[in-house]
């Protein structure tokens, strides 16, 4: 795929592609609206979802400073607004108390899942999540990178990420192994997982454990990592195993993985991107063979991921027995599946499969008409298999999620003008990061 990733240039638009842009730069508007309303302007924070009492999520943080970014270069935000929204939540990650103690908000460098999104601490119970902590730390680099103007409180954005950084102890975090551990808490310690053992969205975890110019992990721990990846073959594609589409798209969301490899790309002939191009087409197939019979199933109705769902509930459904999940890893084409799809989780693949994908998310706006039960974009994700009574003809989530919103937006920006990848190439924590990971080619290697 060329670096030229726009639906055309302004001057040579069709109709039908003007008609595109304006439908994803709608989309677009609509997902700033959530990072600009559902955070607490005082400490930055950022609410998990819109249900009434929600903490925040670090993750969704990361991801909206990066929608800040994008939203000043669009014109939707102020670059002033954008630099004080990134800077109120830096200082308050840089002040708020790192230590062993229960309610913290996070110990060696690293930060709890979810936050109180008035006091910051840490809430329900929640672990030091080492993955959140990357995609924090991700969009914290990515602002510094960003905001590089000379003046004083651009300036300050720059000091204080590289000092958020430079305090993670990953080499803590392995916890006396070549991997890295899932998280610790101050009751029972170190989780009893790793990100040892398959394909995931760890790929950015790994290049900022590597990045680091304080405690760096030796880099035999991502070898050992990728060497447990599975290569299969579904429906006549070869690609590199995941069921959840998040996985494809998350580390995705920063680092431009087109035409750089590492030593398992090496070894079986494609990069990341391509990998997550046949992933998304293996999800679309999955709905259009749908091989467990679910409603409405079809080459418009696919998307499985991490997402809220209707259950825990078992139901017999037109003289079937389904079960249905809560919020659950959905996956294809080996499952989980119980006919929850999230479109939102299509949008994100845009990058990767546009052909297909603006189709899709036209199909959902139009003709299951989800796009104006929503004040954020898309919902969250929706069963049409699951008996309910609404004009939808479908469960949905009432909530709308900060996890999902990030990554629609980032991948529509990257899709159009690569924002996001251009900026993070220039991070120089995260090149070392994934040169010592092995990553050669292409940007990389200029």
């Amino acid at each position: 795929m060329s670096e030229k990733l726009a639906l055309a240039d302004e001057s040579t638009k069709t109709p039908s592609q003007a008609a595109d842009w304006e439908m994803l730069d709608h989309l677009r508007r609509s997902i700033v609206g959530y990072c600009r309303n559902e955070s607490n302007p005082r400490n930055g924070l950022i609410a998990d979802r819109t249900q009434p009492g929600s903490p925040a999520s670090i993750a969704a943080v990361g991801m909206g400073l990066s929608v800040y970014i994008v939203a000043a270069e669009r014109g939707m935000l102020s670059r002033v607004d954008a630099v004080n929204r990134t800077l109120t939540l830096l200082r308050f990650l840089h002040s708020s108390h790192q230590g062993p103690e229960p309610d913290a908000t996070g110990y060696k460098g690293f930060y709890y899942h979810f936050l109180d999104m008035q006091t910051g601490r840490r809430a329900i119970q929640c672990e030091l999540s080492t993955v959140d902590t990357a995609i924090l730390m991700a969009g914290v680099l990515t602002a510094a990178s960003h905001f590089t103007a000379n003046n004083p409180r651009e300036s300050e954005i720059r000091r204080l990420a590289e000092i958020l950084y430079r305090r993670i102890d990953w080499q803590w975090a392995l916890d006396g192994g070549t991997t890295i551990s899932h998280g610790w808490t101050p009751e029972a310690q170190f989780l009893p997982y790793r990100w040892d053992t398959g394909y995931s969205e760890a790929l950015i975890l790994y290049a900022l454990a590597l990045g680091s110019p304080t405690f760096p992990i030796d880099p035999q721990g991502y070898q050992d990592w990728i060497s447990t990846f599975e290569w299969k073959k579904v429906y006549d594609i070869e690609y590199l195993y995941a069921g959840p589409l998040f996985i494809h798209q998350m580390s995705h969301l920063w680092v431009d993985f087109r035409g750089i490899h590492d030593d398992f790309n090496r070894k079986v002939g494609i990069d990341y991107f391509e990998n997550s191009r046949r992933a998304t087409y293996i999800h679309r197939q999955y709905g259009i063979e749908n091989p467990r019979g679910f409603a409405h199933y079809n080459e418009y109705v696919w998307g499985l991921t991490a997402s809220d769902g209707p259950g825990p509930v078992v139901l017999e459904v037109n003289g079937v027995q389904r079960a249905f999940f809560g919020y659950e890893a959905r996956g294809a084409p080996f499952g989980p599946d119980d006919g929850t799809v999230s479109p939102w989780a299509v949008a994100t693949s845009l990058p990767f499969a546009p052909e297909i994908v603006i189709k899709t998310i036209r199909h959902v706006i139009e003709r299951l008409k989800l796009l104006g039960d929503s004040p954020y974009g898309l919902v969250a994700s929706y069963n049409p298999t699951y008996p309910d009574s609404s004009n939808l003809h479908a469960w949905a989530s009432p909530w709308i999620f900060g996890l999902n919103e990030g990554p629609m937006l980032m991948m529509i920006e990257n899709f159009h003008t690569g924002l996001i990848w251009k900026t993070v190439r220039r991070c120089p924590n995260i090149v070392t990061g994934l040169r010592r990971a092995g990553f050669r080619g292409a940007w990389l290697d200029r």
